[in-house]
């Protein structure tokens, strides 16, 4: 009876013995075996990378300074038949722990050995270069067992003793030292280089504001240039479009003044025509029946001019007559008033100043009025003046009465007065 087994490609099937005895051993990668019961022994070899943590402490380096140093390995059995067959002599039947504990253990020792041999700066400064002196010296060793090693890195380097602290001090120092310097180098190369920098920057600006000084200058020439050409083509236009209008509107006007001519003398003709129809017409409506009518009415006037004529000269034969008899009238009147004045004149004489106070006395009544006619209108009169100034316009007034009245009907009243008894004049 026999069995069948499979295997990835992570892993290698190791058959060996067979039927009739034989020997032979065969590695099976990805692949499947047959193998019989109580006769063929059928074992396992895992290809899995295996991640190895070698680490050395305590070791002197060639400057006789313990360091520690602790690494990171990525190990696998290989697969090529003959190298697989080397490892799986060497580690079949051993778990992957075993297998682990083994390289590490080569690698361990490799790595003092050429830890002693190098100085602290060698290993503390080129990690790499110590890396891969580290994987080039073990790899041998390894293989011949049918390890690769696929890589080596040293994950940290330390001491006990402050070396590297104080190496790093001194190395900082140096560092902060050439650091300042180097800052104060490239503070001095920046200032100077800004100050260059700066000086290029104003000529550039210096040599841009004269170049945009005289490119605005030149643009303003050009631009005053324009602008006048471009005014004095508007002022020519304008003075063309002017003269054109100025032209059209006289053509205009010529023709209006041509269309009022020719309307005035249509009107012309028109009213001419009105003229002439109205002076037909007034001659037969005015001019006809108005020299009718004035024959009629110098006919009427001769007529009542010679009537009038005639009347004229009867009217003053009667007036004649009538102004003979009325002179005739007057005068017979007027030598009747004379001869009754004179007869009056005698009666005064004969009764003598009685009959001329009476006369007077008769007379004051009517020149009273007379005087007091104005005065009826007044309705206030202001005397001016104090008590001797009002007696003496009275006195005044009195003593200018006898005048008036002599006046007034040639009787002189002082006389008359003087001649009544008990009377003052």
């Amino acid at each position: 009876m026999g069995n069948i087994h499979t295997t990835g490609p992570n892993e290698a099937l190791i058959v060996s013995g067979g039927c009739c005895g034989s020997t032979k051993k065969r590695t099976i990668v990805g692949g499947w075996a047959w193998a019989w019961w109580l006769v063929t022994d059928v074992q396992r070899l895992s290809l899995n990378v295996m991640t190895l943590n070698p680490m050395c402490e305590n070791v002197e380096t060639a400057q006789g300074v313990p360091l520690t140093v602790t690494g990171v390995a990525q190990c696998k059995i290989m697969k090529a038949d003959e190298l697989l067959g080397t490892a799986s002599e060497q580690f079949l039947g051993k778990s992957v722990k075993e297998i682990k504990q083994t390289i590490l253990q080569t690698l361990e020792g490799h790595l003092r050995a050429i830890l002693g041999t190098l100085t602290v700066e060698e290993v503390y400064k080129d990690r790499d270069q110590f890396a891969a002196l580290v994987r080039e010296v073990a790899a041998p060793d390894v293989g011949r067992m049918g390890i690769e090693i696929l890589s080596f890195t040293i994950k940290d380097v330390y001491d006990d003793v402050q070396y590297l602290a104080s190496l790093g001090k001194a190395q900082t120092a140096v560092v902060k030292r050439d650091a300042d310097a180097g800052v104060a180098e490239a503070n001095r190369d920046a200032g100077i280089r800004e100050a260059e920098c700066e000086k290029s920057a104003m000529d550039v600006k210096y040599s841009t504001d004269t170049k945009i000084e005289d490119n605005t200058r030149m643009y303003k020439l050009q631009k005053a240039n324009f602008d006048q050409e471009i005014n004095t083509a508007k002022a020519e236009s304008q003075l063309a479009y002017e003269l054109q209008a100025a032209k059209i509107r006289q053509r205009i006007r010529n023709e209006e003044i041509q269309i009022d001519v020719v309307e005035r003398r249509k009107q012309i003709e028109i009213e001419s025509q009105e003229v002439q129809r109205k002076d037909r017409e007034l001659i037969g409506t005015v001019k006809l029946p108005a020299e009718a009518e004035a024959y009629r009415v110098q006919t009427i006037a001769q007529g009542k001019q010679c009537q009038t004529i005639e009347s004229a000269r009867a009217e003053a034969e009667r007036i004649r007559k009538i102004g003979a008899a009325e002179a005739h009238a007057i005068e017979l009147v007027g030598k009747a008033e004379a001869e009754r004045m004179r007869m009056k004149a005698n009666v005064y004489k004969q009764y003598g100043d009685a009959a001329i106070m009476n006369i007077v006395l008769e007379s004051l009544p009517k020149i009273a009025a007379e005087v007091a006619a104005p005065l009826a209108k007044t309705d206030e009169i202001v005397l001016i003046g104090g008590n001797d100034n009002l007696t003496n316009d009275v006195t005044r007034l009195v003593a200018q009465l006898p005048p008036s009245i002599n006046a007034l009907t040639g009787v002189d009243l002082s006389k008359v007065l003087s001649k009544i008894p008990g009377a003052k004049a």
